[in-house]
């Protein structure tokens, strides 16, 4: 007897079929599939939440006691000691309110960075868009960022500050925020799948990038001239306006902030690029 070759059903045919192809182009982002699975990516949410606070003696008190610890420090030596100017401001609420846009863009890019290998097994084991992990774990970082914020109130209180108008701000600058991080940690972390340097090099560029931030430091400080280059660092006019809108001393640098908002989404679709071109390899290498 003679094999004889199966018939082919097309999906038109038979509404139970599913065929499953990978996408003819990088560019097309399969957006009616991520929305589809939305509640797979806050399940991914909640669990990054609960493991960060697994097994801790402190619990969720860390991320009041990180930007507090780190604020104490530049307090001492940068703002005792060296006399850097702060705008007006007390510097320890300067240096705060600056530390906290700084750790919730620094902790969002560095573990959304190595996400994809820290879930190995589950890549490995289901399909789902492999998006869900790094943006999991931007927006488990929110809770965190929310904690500090509602620290900061009784902080401006103590040195006679109180949140204003310019709060509506914040919602705005949090979301560009996320958006810069998740951008580079798309990057990172398609790259750190086949290249596991990148876990190690990442904590140098956070640092360095940090000084290259005002932070602990007015972008005053910097000479006019070089100011609109020093905000296609996207962290610049975001941290300054972030600065104004919780404190409410100062005004906009707008100039400086859409600079920062153009770099911000530049960073995301090179993002995006980077990680739809790379993702049907994933599962090969991760």
């Amino acid at each position: 007897m003679t094999a004889t070759a199966p018939a082919y059903v097309s999906p038109e045919a038979d509404p139970h079929l599913t065929v499953i192809e990978a996408r003819s182009a990088w560019w097309r982002i399969p957006w009616g599939e991520l929305w589809a699975g939305r509640e797979l990516l806050m399940h991914l949410v909640l669990r990054d939440i609960k493991v960060r606070y697994k097994q801790t003696v402190l619990g969720a008190a860390w991320a009041i006691l990180q930007p507090i610890s780190a604020v104490a420090v530049f307090s001492l030596f940068l703002g005792k000691l060296a006399k850097i100017p702060s705008d007006g401001i007390p510097y320890p609420l300067f240096a705060y309110s600056g530390m906290l846009l700084w750790q919730f863009f620094s902790r969002s890019l560095g573990e959304a960075s190595i996400s994809l290998a820290a879930n190995e097994r589950l890549i490995n084991k289901v399909y789902f868009p492999r998006l869900y992990v790094p943006t999991a774990v931007v927006l488990a970082a929110l809770v965190d960022l929310a904690i500090s914020l509602v620290v900061a109130v009784p902080f401006m209180a103590y040195y006679g500050f109180h949140p204003r108008a310019s709060v509506i701000l914040l919602p705005p600058i949090i979301f560009l925020t996320l958006v810069t991080g998740l951008g580079i940690a798309l990057v990172f972390s398609a790259l750190d799948v086949r290249y596991r340097d990148v876990r190690y090099v990442l904590p140098l560029v956070i640092q360095i990038w940090m000084f290259c931030s005002p932070v602990v430091y007015p972008s005053s400080l910097v000479p006019a001239k070089w100011r609109l280059l020093l905000a296609c660092n996207p962290m610049v006019g975001l941290i300054d306006t972030f600065r104004v809108g919780l404190v409410g001393a100062g005004s906009v640098p707008w100039t400086m902030l859409l600079v920062s908002c153009g770099a911000a989404v530049a960073l995301l679709f090179l993002g995006l690029f980077v990680f739809q071109k790379t993702e049907r390899r994933i599962s090969d290498v991760v």
